[in-house]
Formats: C-alpha cells, structure tokens, sequence
C-alpha cells in the first residue's frame, strides 16, 4: 500500500544553454549564483529568477561543464552529485566573468518528484531563499485534533512563522482550528482534508505532524520526498520497519526532522540527566519507567462514519476496519494505529532513560500482559502490562501499574544506581542516598537528599522544542531529537508492543527485532 517505500531514486538536473559555472578566485571565501533555473524529468520546470545564493568556498570540490552545450555541474562538499555534464570539458572564464561571479547551481541527489532541496551549505542557502519575507517560515498542520490544535498554536506564537494550511480528516475539526488559529494570526489558512494537498504546495516549507501515530511514517516520508522538513509528535511510528525507511527518506533527502519528545527540552530534566551522568547515584543498575493508567475498553458496535469524516482517509496504511467511535477517539488503544499507553507515554521514559543513561539499543525485550480489568480484546493492547528490557550494564522495565504516593507523584523514570536514586518527572524530581553505616557501608551519605515538586507547565519546554525545530530549519542541523534519536527512543516500546501481541521474546540484531521463542 506504501508504494513510495521504495529505493529512492537518482534525478539529474539539466540546465539551461547560455548560463554556465565559473571559476572560484583564488582569494574568495565563497561564489555567487543568480537566476537559478532547474528541470526535472517528467516534472514541470522551476525557475527562480533573481535567486541568490552564496556558497562557501570550501563547499566546492569541483566546477565542471561545457560553454554552450546547456550541461554543467558544480559539486559540493561532503558528498558529491555527479550530474550530467555533456563532455565534461573545463569551461573558459573570462576576467569579467570571473568579477561578475555569476554561475549555476550543482546538480542535486533526488529522492522522488517533488524532492526539492539538497544537504549542507548549499541546501541551507536554497532553503532560505524558499522561505518568505524576513526567514518567515511557512507550516502546515496535518492532524490539527488536540495535540495538533496545541502545539500548532506554540508554532505561530513564533513571530518568525506564516501558518498556510490546516489539515485533518475531519471537517469541524479543520474548519475550526483554521479559523482559530487564523484569526490569532490574522491570517487566512486554507482548511483541506487530504494531507498530500499540503505537500503539492511550494509555499510550505515545513509541516507539523500531530496525526495518529499509523500516519507519522507515510507524512514524514512523503514530505522528505516533497522538500518539507517536519516537526512529528512521538513516537516515531508504531512500526519499526516504517521507521527505518523514515531515517533513510529523512537522510537521503538532507531534510530537518525534529520529534516531538519535548522533555530534552525542559530544564530540570537536563539538570537531573547531568546528575546521573556525572554519576552522583554511581553506577545505574536498573531504570525504571512507570506510568499509570490503560485505554483499552470494549469498543462497542459498528456504525455509519459521521458525513464529515474520512474514515478511509484515517485509516490510510492500517488494514480497513469498520468504523467505531473508539477508533475515532481513542485510537492508541488498537494495534492497527498505535500500542497504547507504552508506546504513547512510555517511548517518553524510554527516551529520558536512553538519554540519561547514554544508550542506544536493547539487547532483548520481553513482556507480559492480562486483561484484567476489561474482557479480552484481541485487538487492543491489555490493560495491565510489565515489559523488561536488557541492555549491556543494566537493565529497564516499564509498567502502567503504579503504586500512588501520598507525598509526590512517582510517575516517571527512577533510576537506581549503587550510591542512591533518583526519580523525575514532569512534576518535580527527588534523589537520595542509599542507607550509609552498617554491614560495612560509608558512614557519610554520598550526597544530600532533594526533594522537589512543581506545578505541572510544559510551556517552556514545548516552546524551546519547537523554537529548537525552526532554529535547524534555517540552520541546516540536526534539533535536539533528530529523526535517528527519535527511532532509538522508539525502538524498546515498539519491541515491547511485539512481545506483548505476539508472546515472544525479541531480540535486537542492529537492523530489525527477531522472535525468540
């Protein structure tokens, strides 16, 4: 169904008779192209008169055509685009030439029709000069439902960001937060129901992803393909395999790709990820990852979809089920769109204990789970689950059975370690030395105990995640949880959703999660 999960292929850009690349003097630290002008094959022509771009002298390897044959190439550091370049003969510059340092662009790896733009400084230089006035960003939301409606909201309280279009499947919903969001910014987003609308358009430069989590791996490809960069809400995908083909669609197209994993963005996080790693509690033997809470339920009868719903749509790469209210509303309940409460908040503890502990990958998971609470659901996560990983130095484990304490939310990540423990969340943090005297232990505690506890507010840290996002997105970095961190923080709970619908033991083999019994 996925037919765009190919291997991507190469496209060559031919350029026009009558403009033709110059030589570098010696003592400039970059060279400028004007009137830029680009054919694909199969695909409509792009000309971008008067564009200027400059580009780092140490960027170019290599300026190669032929005067009058319309074929040239200029090639870039780190990699090389080998284009076509008819005879491939030195060109001739004359002394003017050379003043005027006018030339063309190189030629670019593309990955489908609509990939636009390539890596390093060039494809930094290019994406600038695509954005609006003033670097103005333009985005689009494609799933603009709660989460969406939110963040694309601490999107536009940047004054540097043009919202252009909201999509989602359901008409009330996009209706109403284009009209929302547009009056708050004084604008007029278009309001469509089918994402690839977004992606066809040349005034989108990034696009924000808040769909369910079935959908992450299909928009993120395409819009790599299509020249968008993209913030995606976590996790990743809720397939490992389509995972994998995102990092490649992301990295083969040099696109900028931040997931929505927000609390390496929150400060008290990264003053307890420094503690633990200056080791303060010693050697970590075991991270715990807790989070209470389940949504599996009976889901109830099929109906007719409401009139102004896309069921079809929604359900895009998932096999097709009859519609339930359920699946509309509480779609992280089913396998076919997501693995419940582990792979929705706990890819968040997973990623805190990957980060903290300076991890990438598990050994092995294994997992239980029972329908304890609610009748069997085959096609629902159970509602009580224990999943165990194990790394190399220490071992991991998450449940969403949590003892409640009268004294602090113990929700969270704990990190136990052989000089003491440390526990954080989003609503404080608290670490303390293990008992000191007796059966030979140090008589002075390696540390004083902290206990700390906050009002819940994840503004700052949403903001400075997204402020992040649009700072690479003119930058050309990496953000803080690029497209690679995103799946490796992925990875146990997806690993975890298999041992837990299948029974088995999984192994990780560097590529893929291989059964065990």
């Amino acid at each position: 169904m996925l037919s765009h999960f190919g291997k991507p292929q190469k496209k060559r850009v031919t350029i026009p008779p009558g403009i033709h690349p110059v030589a570098l003097p010696a003592p400039a630290r970059s060279i400028r192209f004007r009137n830029v002008s680009f054919r694909y094959p199969g695909v409509e022509r792009r000309a971008l008169s008067g564009l200027d771009l400059e580009i780092p002298a140490g960027r170019i390897t290599a300026v190669v055509g032929s005067n009058g044959a319309g074929k040239s190439t200029l090639r870039t550091s780190p990699f090389d685009a080998e284009g076509e370049t008819g005879e491939n003969k030195p060109a001739s510059h004359s002394d003017r030439a050379v003043q005027e340092r006018s030339g063309r662009l190189r030629e670019t790896l593309m990955q489908s029709r609509r990939s636009f733009l390539a890596g390093t400084a060039v494809s930094a230089a290019l994406s600038r000069s695509v954005m609006g006035a003033n670097d103005r960003i333009r985005f689009a939301i494609i799933g603009a439902g709660t989460r969406g409606s939110y963040v694309g909201g601490v999107f536009t309280d940047f004054p540097d960001v043009e919202l252009v279009s909201v999509c989602d499947v359901f008409k009330p919903t996009r209706e109403q937060q284009a009209a929302r969001l547009g009056e708050k910014t004084n604008s007029h987003p278009e309001a469509v129901a089918d994402y690839r609308r977004v992606l066809d358009r040349k005034d989108v430069d990034a696009i924000l992803i808040t769909t369910p989590d079935h959908w992450h791996g299909p928009m993120v490809i395409e819009a790599s393909q299509a020249g968008k960069d993209a913030y995606c809400e976590k996790p990743l995908s809720n397939s490992i395999e389509v995972g994998q083909k995102m990092r490649q669609a992301v990295r083969g197209n040099k696109r900028v790709v931040q997931i929505g994993l927000q609390q390496r963005s929150w400060t008290h996080f990264q003053e307890n990820a420094k503690r633990v790693q200056d080791g303060m509690i010693g050697k970590v033997y075991h991270a715990e990852c807790t989070y209470q809470g389940n949504y599996t339920r009976p889901e109830g009868e099929p109906t007719a979809p409401p009139a102004d719903l896309d069921w079809d749509l929604f359900q895009g790469p998932a096999e097709r089920r009859p519609y339930t209210a359920m699946r509309q509303r509480s779609w992280r309940a089913f396998y076919d769109y997501s693995g419940g409460t582990l792979l929705d908040w706990g890819t968040h503890l997973t990623d805190v204990a990957h980060w903290y502990m300076g991890v990438r990958e598990p050994v092995t998971c294994s997992a239980s789970g029972q329908y304890v609470r609610v009748a069997p659901q085959p096609l629902q996560l159970p509602d009580t689950i224990a999943v165990t990983w194990k790394y190399p130095q220490f071992v991991m484990t998450y449940t969403n059975c949590v003892r409640q304490s009268p004294d602090f939310d113990v929700q969270g990540n704990h990190f136990l370690g052989d000089k003491g423990w440390l526990q954080v969340n989003r609503t404080g943090f608290r670490y303390r030395p293990n008992a000191t005297g007796g059966r030979g232990g140090p008589v002075t505690p390696a540390f004083q105990p902290v206990s700390q506890s906050f009002r819940y507010d994840g503004g700052p840290s949403d903001h400075a995640h997204v402020r992040n996002f649009l700072d690479c997105v003119k930058s050309r970095q990496d953000p803080v949880v690029s497209i690679d961190t995103g799946f490796y923080s992925t990875l146990p709970t997806l690993m975890g959703v298999l041992a837990l619908r299948n029974g088995k033991t999984y192994s990780w083999d560097g590529q893929r999660a291989v059964s065990g019994l």
